[in-house]
């Protein structure tokens, strides 16, 4: 499954994702922390959505939402969309 995600209030403006057999096969953030972002995409690759979403849903930011947070609504709609 293919899913670009179009996140609210943060700085990347797109999450492109990637599940096969319920594993995070590719991410990758369009904008944002270039180097954070990265660092997010290559830990999560290889990993099962519903291990990552309790782990990145509650990530702030500058006291607002954060690339993360707004990563785990994502795999959360690739899970529910499965």
């Amino acid at each position: 499954m293919r899913l670009s995600y179009i996140p609210s209030g943060v700085c990347c403006t797109r999450i492109d994702l990637e599940i096969e057999d319920g594993i995070v096969r590719h991410c990758a953030f369009t904008d944002g922390c270039e180097g954070n972002l990265s660092a997010v995409s290559r830990l999560i690759v290889g990993r099962r959505p519903e291990e990552l979403i309790p782990l990145l849903h509650d990530i702030p930011c500058d006291g607002h939402g954060s690339c993360p947070a707004q990563l785990a609504l994502a795999l959360r709609q690739c899970v529910e969309q499965q």
